[in-house]
């Protein structure tokens, strides 16, 4: 990253995905104030040294720290102009003014477009998660349906990821829950196998979805290839909107059946169109001819937000989800929603028809850059009258609901966080609290964990796993205070190495699973590092390891033991169950991975086909292992040479 005022220039970006606006940034309450004088004129200095050699033309810029950290990415339709008004100090609000003291550093890229500059922009705020900016915290990937199309018998799955696999995807939906009940009406209302590949070759006789009249067993020829053809056909029509012409279908054959007395066959069609019914009841607001849309609307109080997003596919409400992005508490709607939609659909396909609850300042270049990213045309629209308003109003509702009970959780999870404070005598309400834990079997597949919390609830983005190495001398499998030693020195030792004024990223409180033994460790430790002032603690059950009688201790103080009813307590037994949830999980992945490997995947020539050829033919590992040369080459597979290559590595250690 240059020092001097050098910047990057006649550099168009190849942008992959379109990204847009976000012009403003979270409020980062721990800084001190900056006056106009000092580190905020040495940074308007900096800002000022770069203006001088920039072009009149669209980019996109980055202001950085000392350490090198990205503080903020912008987007300009001319880069002199605008990197020009951080100079004008005394036009600037605190948040900014905080920011330019902190620049030392600028770079620059010049686009064709301010479109393409947009793009930029929201692609780098995703890499990069400036502290100055608008933040997309959640931002999971959404659940579709894929109706496959590598297998004579397409079956329908759900499928998150990339959609690598041939076949029809349908989606996004906003929940497992949600794509989950969609399959059922599928099974329900086509009889659509769901059943992987390998258990459909291996049938002889029909499951018991066949029997519940869930499935057509076209696994064991219960239904001809054209007859299963049209169900896939109809259960495409139905995934696209058309559950109309489909019922109209069905209700023709329903009665075709019964004028000829196959009662058994209308009493099948009928259950079909029950399904489909059904499905049609719960959808809730369904606007007919909306086709593919997204409503995305936004609603802010007390200097937070709520943005939800409804998605309708094929005219039909596949759910909705909130977020609540990271921004300052003078943000607007309008800014925040605008850098909302530039991260999320960064990584989410957009569809023709977004409706917004708030016009936005540039909303036709937000247009231009979604139908880039899109491959079509999308359409941003702020509806002011008929159904498309009503939808934006329900999701308006809907946000304005879900903010509140966030905001009354974060007023509980503060009051907790108080009075923990209040009740370990700290100095303040720990605003990161760290709990470590560590698990392992007989000193085995050893595994340290950390949770993190704070005022926000449980932070999982912040959790962390360490496999214990056992490096130290004279450790013992199964030490758990040897383990906690070691766990909580690459932990602090790190921290000390990348941030040793401690003013990010560091516990206001360490809370330790154990006792006084694992608490007299973490004192060793912090001493052995030159860490002092830090509050820590420990949690251990009592008698019998009964929940509910928990001892605290502390440095220097008696055990703390309190009342069963302390909501003080109920919150340290969720975060020491939490840290246990997390490290067992860890421990018992790291376990399967090692039952899942076998010694004879490390012998080279043995690939998955002999090896099954191998445990077939001799039952087990073991009995491979005492085999004779000619009775390993008597496996299908394994000629002579590969037959003393695997009894050598067995007999002379490989």
């Amino acid at each position: 990253m240059p020092s001097g005022p050098n910047p990057q220039v006649a550099l168009t970006p190849a942008i992959a995905r379109a990204t847009f606006l976000a012009m403003s940034s979270e409020s980062p309450a721990h800084l001190p104030a900056v006056t106009e004088t000092g580190p905020l004129a040495a940074g308007v200095a900096v800002v000022a040294a770069y203006v001088r050699g920039l072009p009149d033309t669209p980019g996109v810029y980055r202001m950085a720290s000392a350490s090198g950290d990205v503080l903020y990415v912008g987007k300009a339709r001319n880069l002199k102009k605008r990197v020009a008004t951080y100079v004008q100090a005394h036009r600037l609000g605190m948040r900014l003014k905080r920011m330019v003291a902190e620049t030392v550093t600028m770079e620059f890229v010049t686009t064709h477009t301010e479109a393409e500059a947009l793009l930029l922009e929201a692609n780098l705020i995703k890499r990069l998660k400036p502290r100055y900016n608008i933040l997309l915290r959640d931002d999971k990937s959404f659940p579709l349906i894929l109706v496959t199309g590598d297998h004579p018998f397409p079956r329908v799955v759900k499928h998150r990821g990339a959609r690598s696999r041939p076949g029809d995807y349908y989606g996004p939906f906003a929940s497992a829950w949600s794509v989950n009940q969609t399959i059922n009406v599928l099974q329900r209302a086509f009889l659509l196998r769901n059943c992987s590949d390998a258990v459909f070759a291996a049938r002889t006789r029909p499951c018991l979805l066949y029997q519940i009249k869930r499935c057509s067993a076209p696994c064991v020829g219960r239904i001809g290839d054209a007859a299963y053809r049209e169900l896939v056909e109809q259960a495409r029509l139905f995934l696209k909107g058309e559950s109309q012409v489909i019922q109209q279908e069905l209700a023709r054959r329903m009665d075709a059946a019964s004028r000829d007395l196959a009662y058994e066959e209308a009493a099948t069609y009928r259950d079909r169109i029950r399904a489909l019914t059904a499905v049609q009841a719960h959808q809730g607001i369904n606007l007919a001819g909306l086709g593919e849309a997204d409503v995305v609307a936004a609603h802010t109080a007390g200097g937070q937000t709520c943005i939800q997003v409804f998605f309708f596919r094929a005219g039909q409400n596949y759910g909705n989800r909130p977020y609540f992005p990271n921004h300052g508490a003078e943000e607007g709607a309008e800014a925040v929603l605008a850098a909302f939609l530039g991260q999320f659909y960064a990584d989410h396909p957009p569809p023709p028809l977004v409706l917004l609850s708030h016009r936005l300042p540039q909303q036709a270049l937000v247009a231009e850059a979604l139908s880039v990213t899109a491959g079509h045309r999308v359409q941003v629209v702020f509806p002011q009258r008929g159904e498309k308003l009503g939808l934006v109003t329900q999701a308006i509702a809907n946000a304005r609901d879900a903010l509140s009970r966030r905001m009354a959780e974060s007023a509980s999870q503060r009051r907790l966080l108080e009075a923990l404070g209040v009740t370990l005598g700290l100095e303040a309400a720990p605003q990161r609290i760290e709990v470590y834990d560590n698990s392992h079997v007989s000193g085995t597949e050893a595994l340290g964990a950390m949770i993190v919390a704070g005022p926000d609830g449980l932070v999982p983005s912040a959790y962390r796993k360490w496999t214990i190495r056992g490096t130290e001398d004279g450790f013992v499998p199964g030490d758990d205070y040897a383990m906690m030693r070691e766990v909580l020195t690459r932990r602090f030792s790190r921290a000390l190495k990348e941030n040793p004024e401690r003013i990010e990223g560091w516990p206001d409180l360490v809370l330790i699973d154990g006792g006084s033994g694992q608490l007299g460790v973490a004192l060793k430790v912090f001493a052995d590092l030159g860490i002092d002032g830090l509050p820590v603690a420990a949690i251990a059950k009592g008698p019998d390891r009964n929940a509910g009688r928990e001892r605290i201790f502390r440095p220097d103080h008696p055990p703390l033991l309190l009342e069963s009813g302390d909501p003080v307590l109920y919150f340290l037994q969720r975060l020491r169950d939490e840290a246990h949830r997390f490290v067992i999980g860890g421990h018992r992945l790291k376990r399967s991975k090692r039952l899942a490997t076998s010694p004879l995947d490390e012998i080279p020539g043995i690939g998955s086909r002999r090896k099954k050829a191998l445990l077939h033919h001799f039952g087990s590992v073991r009995a491979i292992a005492q085999a004779g040369r000619s009775d390993l080459e008597g496996v299908e597979g394994i000629n002579r040479s590969l037959a003393n290559k695997i009894y050598d590595w067995f007999h002379s250690g490989g």
